[in-house]
């Protein structure tokens, strides 16, 4: 007896419906330097212009475990937004600017109204970051995944003009951490988050006195994507260092923009942290320091800028939507020191 691809567990027409489905999505994100449509083996951009040395920047990043939460509340239209967060946000660091974004979706068994969905939350982090989605790839793998379950990746490529890198060089002792206030728990810590919240749909959709909302809002709540807010800042005011707070928190990715024998001190009673970390914090029995390792903490981005410069910094940040918090000041040394 004949044994087609489809027997197997994989239906090429349900690809081809997802690709229809996506499309339109795909097609919101596009700006004049996208050249062709979907379906073309590569994705093709045209560099801007007026750049000196431009210098390409790329970044790659997935979701972890947050996916979960999407499975548990088959919800599916922001843990797109995350994908790119995740990116764009890393690469906006270093003062560049985003071009195009790719993704990667990977399936058991394809639900092309599912992936659709998934793909429109891809889009619109796509046009909150100013990048153009060009292209993915969308695996069926039967067998390999959990029924209903799926993993997702992105990796974005932006640019900047060489002479205008941010990469922490002439940060000094005496320079101004302002933090940039996150949306939630963001992309990270979600092994332990999953451990102190569990996996109980019911219990996950009920209101959570604690919390002050269901618990399933806030852990499903989409990472802010801070690239308008950077790009408008840097065209103003002249910015030293940023850091995404990622995985790590506090005490791995600030350091990560300090020149060598450069550290900081935060006050950490500058803001007011979110009651889902206090929660957390609260039933995991752990430190303040390894809340602030694991977690953002509230933080979604720290800018460093020199003192004179705080004022006009946090007005244009501002301006642009942000709330910010003046989080501590570099010194000599090395790491991160809370208070």
């Amino acid at each position: 007896m004949a044994i087609s691809y489809k027997d197997s567990g994989v239906d090429v027409e349900r690809g081809y419906e997802a690709v229809k489905l996506m499309r339109r999505h795909v097609q919101t994100t596009y700006n004049e330097n996208v050249l062709g449509d979907l379906g073309s083996f590569g994705g093709f951009y045209a560099m801007p212009k007026g750049m000196k040395e431009p210098v390409l920047v790329s970044g790659t990043d997935g979701v972890g475990t947050k996916l979960k939460y999407a499975f548990i509340s088959d919800k599916h239209d922001t843990i797109g937004i995350d994908a790119v967060a995740m990116c764009v946000n890393d690469i906006v660091c270093q003062g560049a600017k985003p071009l195009f974004f790719l993704d990667y979706f990977a399936t058991g068994k394809l639900s092309p109204e599912k992936v659709a969905t998934v793909v429109s939350g891809i889009a619109e982090g796509c046009r909150q970051s100013g990048a153009a989605l060009v292209g993915g790839e969308t695996a069926e793998m039967p067998g390999f995944y959990a029924d209903g379950e799926y993993d997702i990746a992105g990796f974005a490529v932006g640019v900047v003009d060489k002479k205008k890198i941010i990469n922490g060089s002439k940060i000094k002792s005496g320079d101004v951490l302002i933090g940039l206030k996150s949306s939630g728990v963001h992309s990270n810590g979600y092994s332990l988050v999953r451990k102190l919240f569990g996996e109980d749909k019911a219990t996950l959709e009920t209101y959570d006195e604690e919390l002050g909302c269901k618990p399933i809002d806030i852990l499903l709540a989409p990472t802010r994507i801070y690239v308008k807010s950077i790009l408008a800042l840097i065209e103003k005011v002249k910015v030293k260092g940023i850091a995404h707070i990622t995985g790590g928190g506090f005490i791995e990715n600030i350091p990560r923009i300090f020149p060598e024998g450069i550290g900081c001190r935060i006050d950490t009673a500058s803001y007011e942290v979110p009651a889902v970390f206090k929660v957390m914090q609260k039933r995991a029995g752990i430190k303040k320091e390894q809340m602030y390792n694991t977690f953002n903490m509230g933080i979604g981005m720290v800018v460093c800028v020199a003192d004179k410069d705080v004022d006009a910094a946090i007005s244009q940040l501002e301006s642009t939507g942000e709330k910010c918090v003046v989080l501590g000041k570099t010194i000599k040394g090395a790491g991160v020191k809370l208070k």
